[in-house]
């Protein structure tokens, strides 16, 4: 898979404008016979323009800008073929985003929220195995919260009406705002009206599909959830219709009707789940999607990456590894990580530091955790590698941070992730954030977590038919 980008750059001290065109074919593999060009004119902030490439580093130029995006950026509608659906997914405060405010968050921002996650997760793996009067509970903060923010357009109800909502890999039941609101942040789009919908239900206390959510009822199905930095959703369990695209309609599908939501949503409609459990978008779509579904999270908020339902465009360049499983959480998605190499050799860490508690990914914690010991490992072999930079001040979690001013070209070594039959050799952007090894460690029993940085261009494919994760290079930009 080739992709074609034409780049022709002027640069200054203070700005580098790029003209961009991007062919689609490339970045959604799956369409073998479209080809849609894209073409933007950005500018871009804290980008490196790749210019060599060595056996254990790769060079970048160096381009200071600030980012002034297109007004008129452009975005792809969903479109399907004959065994799959696909969205454009785009960042929360991208110049592509569907919002109005699309001011980036600072690195202390992103950092903070990034946290607010990792705590809940955390937290979670500590809890007793006794179950929550609502399963869904369990559900872990949103995208949003984790910085990564990548949201896509979907349509509920007849007529349909588009809602703009989180993408999250680690909850199950998928919600949105509704009306009539007894409390309602504010959100993009018009709030979904029930009853305005010919095909909408509200599920009767009665059915199969309240009394597997065991959740309190009078005359309706309630739900509720409470997340981990105290925002929380509630109201009526109901089906209706699902609009993916124009050609792929989902009857009856069940989700969350919230009419009291209170937080840190920011104008998104609410969120969609892709847990492995059985109210997730995927486990209801199992029939037509066969289980499976994949995404590309783009390497800067001003790119496009896609969400995709059913089979993987690419099949011949997509490497899998085991999904594996916890009866404690059995809605993440585990793997199982056995070592890291800096510029080419691997680490001396054993296996069993990383499967000691498991590792999951997550598309919603931005920056990823590994056991103390592991961290050690991978920040000294960095360091070494990158001992003839100045050092910047850390920034929370982040310790390992240089001054790149002044520098022209920047050499970084190459990073890859070691999983049982995979190697994953990550993306610059997956390795340097803001001039900061983008790695954390941590202490205690809890799992270690595979962040939405280090996912960066990979097409990440869910198999849960055959329980596994595979990875496609290069399938966004």
């Amino acid at each position: 898979m080739v992709a074609e980008f034409f780049n022709v750059t002027w640069s200054s001290l203070s700005f580098a404008i790029i003209w961009e065109c991007v062919s689609f074919t490339a970045t959604y593999p799956a369409l073998s016979e479209l080809s849609i060009y894209h073409c933007r004119f950005q500018k871009y902030e804290s980008m490196f323009l790749r210019t060599l490439v060595r056996a254990d580093m790769e060079v970048y130029r160096v381009i200071p800008s600030r980012i002034a995006p297109d007004p008129l950026a452009w975005i792809v509608s969903p479109f399907s073929g004959s065994n799959f659906t696909a969205f454009p997914l785009v960042h929360r405060h991208g110049p592509c985003s569907p919002f109005d405010d699309k001011k980036l968050l600072s690195l202390e921002e992103i950092l903070l929220k990034d946290q607010l996650r990792v705590n809940y997760l955390r937290r979670s793996a500590l809890k007793s195995s006794a179950k929550p009067q609502v399963d869904d509970s369990k559900a872990s903060i949103p995208a949003e919260y984790g910085g990564g923010e990548y949201v896509i357009t979907v349509g509920y109800g007849t007529p349909s009406r588009e809602q703009t909502v989180t993408m999250d890999t680690g909850s199950d039941l998928s919600w949105i705002q509704c009306k009539p609101c007894s409390a309602c942040y504010s959100q993009q789009e018009p709030i979904f009206d029930p009853s305005q919908s010919s095909s909408y239900t509200a599920i009767p206390c009665n059915s199969q599909d309240c009394s597997q959510l065991r959740s309190s009822c009078s005359s309706s199905c309630a739900y509720g959830i409470t997340y981990g930095d105290g925002s929380t959703t509630s109201g009526v369990y109901s089906y209706d219709r699902l609009t993916l695209s124009p050609n792929d309609v989902i009857e009856d599908f069940l989700f969350g009707c919230g009419t009291d939501n209170e937080g840190l949503f920011q104008d998104t409609a609410g969120l969609v789940g892709l847990g492995r459990g059985k109210r997730s978008l995927v486990s209801q779509t199992s029939q037509v999607y066969h289980s499976v579904f994949s995404y590309c999270l783009p390497s800067t908020p001003s790119s496009t990456g896609f969400l995709k339902l059913g089979e993987p465009g690419d099949a011949s360049n997509t490497v899998y590894t085991r999904m594996q499983t916890s009866s404690n959480h059995p809605s993440f998605y585990f793997v199982d990580l056995i070592g890291i190499s800096v510029g080419g050799q691997q680490l001396a860490i054993s296996p069993s530091v990383f499967s000691s508690r498991g590792t999951i990914i997550d598309s919603g914690t931005t920056i990823t955790r590994l056991p103390a010991s592991a961290y050690g490992a991978l920040r000294s072999a960095f360091r070494s590698y990158m001992s003839q930079y100045p050092a910047a001040p850390p920034t929370r979690v982040l310790d390992t941070c240089y001054d790149f001013s002044g520098y022209e070209t920047i050499s970084v070594p190459k990073v890859a992730l070691h999983f049982d039959g995979v190697t994953l050799d990550l993306d610059t952007s997956g390795i340097l954030r803001h001039g900061c090894l983008a790695f954390a460690g941590y202490q205690g029993g809890s799992f270690g977590i595979i962040g939405n940085v280090q996912q960066q261009t990979f097409e990440v494919v869910y198999d849960l038919g055959n329980e596994r994760i595979g990875f496609v290079p290069q399938a966004c930009s």
